[in-house]
């Protein structure tokens, strides 16, 4: 299986519901490091996984709508807790969304999988992997 990653970073807020976090259930800052990594079996016809530069584009495009946003207050996430691992998976179903609807290219739509992994911290990270 081919790979290629692409890498850019979000600052958000948000606070958590439930015992379990501690502090983090008062508001706080998170910086994360976002690796989306696109795979196929076979390259395309130009010996790509796909276009470097769509991956990127697309990925900036995703998290320009969650970056510097309190995630308490987005609609969408409303009774959510917006832990690492749930971000993970929003932001791969925004990429596939974003490989469906062509903005990947012709070679995007060879992509069979497509991971998401969120770096809290260069000690803690959760991803979200699965078939497009």
């Amino acid at each position: 299986m081919y790979s290629l990653n692409v890498r850019d970073h979000i600052m958000i807020a948000h606070s958590f519901r439930g015992d379990v976090f501690g502090p983090a259930q008062r508001l706080h800052g998170a910086t994360y490091v976002i690796d989306a990594t696109f795979r196929r079996s076979e390259l395309d016809d130009d010996g790509l996984v796909v276009d470097i530069g769509l991956a990127h584009a697309s990925l900036k495009d995703v998290l320009a709508e969650l970056n510097f946003q309190n995630l308490d207050d987005v609609e969408a996430f409303a009774g959510r807790n917006t832990t690492t691992e749930f971000l993970a998976r929003e932001i791969f179903d925004r990429l596939k969304d974003a490989l469906h609807e062509g903005s990947l290219g012709e070679g995007g739509r060879g992509v069979e999988r497509v991971c998401v992994t969120l770096h809290e911290s260069h000690v803690a990270w959760a991803s979200f992997e699965d078939a497009v």
